[in-house]
This record gives structure tokens, C-alpha cells and sequence, in this order.
């Protein structure tokens, strides 16, 4: 069976990417890889070459395993792990592309939220990339939500969400668009339906890329 290989730094994402790819493409099999170490050390002290080749074994490991596709859902790592892509030898995709991509389609006011401050600036420069393509003009609004990350990790998803949706609310007033930066927050994007602008989020978009690349 042809399968899609996901590179998650957090247990709680195995669930909601495997029942993506199972609503998406349900004649595709799953396999996945946790190490939560690699955003530890990445928030601690940056992406080093350490850190870089432990990343690029995970993904080996994935393709090794028989993944067509690898999809890093980590927002802090998977920019690098797409440069990866030739290493591998399969395609390796970020998960914050496709939502980055459709951000610049909209152009404007575009409110990047986040909770953990190392996934800022590779968001940063995915948008920049993004929008140097499109003819809209943009404008990045940075949105950090530092206090949220703490009930995560603590294993408050409700509290976590809540607070999320609650900051992005306050910045839909000074926004064309919204992107949730982090696979972990998209469950939020479900308290803010009725804002007038796009609430934007990765984990769909991404998993039915990766599944459109496995069948190709």
C-alpha cells in the first residue's frame, strides 16, 4: 500500500493527521514517527547541524519504512525538512506551505498567530517567499500568543485552543486574514467560524497535498 509518512514532534498530532489522511485519501496508509526532543532542543538553542541531521535520519528512517511522501508537521522544523527533500529522496513537504501559499492568494493584513516564538520566523520567511509571488500586496502582522504553549504542554487542549481563538479574535479587527500558525491550533479555528475573514490553518490542506503527491 502506498503511504504517507508523518514527522510529528507531539504524540496528540498522530490522531488528527492519521484521520485527515483517512477522510482525504482512505486507500493511503499511514506511518509515523514521534520525537518531541527535536522541537526541545530547536526551542532551546536554534536549529543546529545536530538537530538538522537527527531530523534528516527521522525522515530517512520514514522513507526507509516505505513512506511515497514525508509530511513534517512541525512549524518550527519542517522548512528545514522540506530542504531536505533531495537528501531523503522522496518528497518532503512543510505543513504550513499550502496555508502560506493561499494567505498570499488572499494579500492584505495577514495575522500570523503563534505560541511557541521559534516557529516565527520560519513562518516569517515562508510568507515572504509566498507573497514575493503573488501580485497582492501583503503586510505580515506578527501575533504572538506566548502564554498558550504552557497549557499544551501540560496537556490542556481546551484551554489551549480557547486561548488561542480568544487572541486571534482581538486581531481579526486589524486583519484581511488569519493563519493559525501551528498544526496544534486548528481545532481553534472552530470558535471563530463567524468572523468576517479567513481563519486559516495547515494540517487539511497539507495532508491532501501530501496525498495528491503519494498518487501522483
Amino acid at each position: 500500500m502506498t503511504a504517507v509518512g508523518f514527522l510529528h514532534t507531539s504524540d496528540v498530532h498522530v490522531g488528527t493527521f492519521r484521520a485527515l489522511l483517512a477522510k482525504h485519501a482512505p486507500q493511503l496508509g499511514a506511518i509515523d514517527t514521534v520525537d518531541q526532543t527535536l522541537l526541545d532542543d530547536a526551542r532551546a538553542r536554534g536549529v543546529d547541524d545536530d538537530i538538522r541531521q537527527r531530523l534528516e535520519t527521522r525522515l530517512h528512517s520514514l522513507r526507509e519504512r516505505g513512506a511515497a511522501v514525508v509530511l513534517c508537521t512541525c512549524s518550527t522544523l519542517s522548512g528545514v525538512a522540506e530542504r531536505l527533500t533531495d537528501s531523503v529522496g522522496v518528497p518532503v513537504i512543510r505543513v504550513d506551505r499550502p496555508m502560506a501559499e493561499r494567505a498570499a492568494e488572499i494579500g492584505g493584513r495577514i495575522a500570523v498567530v503563534v505560541a511557541v516564538p521559534s516557529t516565527l520566523a520560519p513562518t516569517r520567511e515562508l510568507l515572504a517567499e509566498c507573497i514575493a509571488r503573488s501580485p497582492l500586496d501583503s503586510t505580515l502582522i506578527e501575533s504572538p500568543c506566548a502564554d498558550a504553549w504552557t497549557l499544551f504542554e501540560a496537556g490542556d487542549t481546551e484551554g489551549y485552543l480557547d486561548l488561542i481563538a480568544a487572541h486571534a479574535r482581538q486581531t481579526a479587527d486589524h486583519a484581511d486574514v488569519i493563519l493559525l500558525a501551528q498544526a496544534s491550533m486548528a481545532g481553534a479555528a472552530n470558535q471563530l467560524t463567524d468572523l468576517p475573514i479567513p481563519v486559516l490553518t495547515s494540517p487539511s490542506t497539507a495532508v491532501q497535498h501530501a496525498a495528491a503527491l503519494a498518487q501522483s
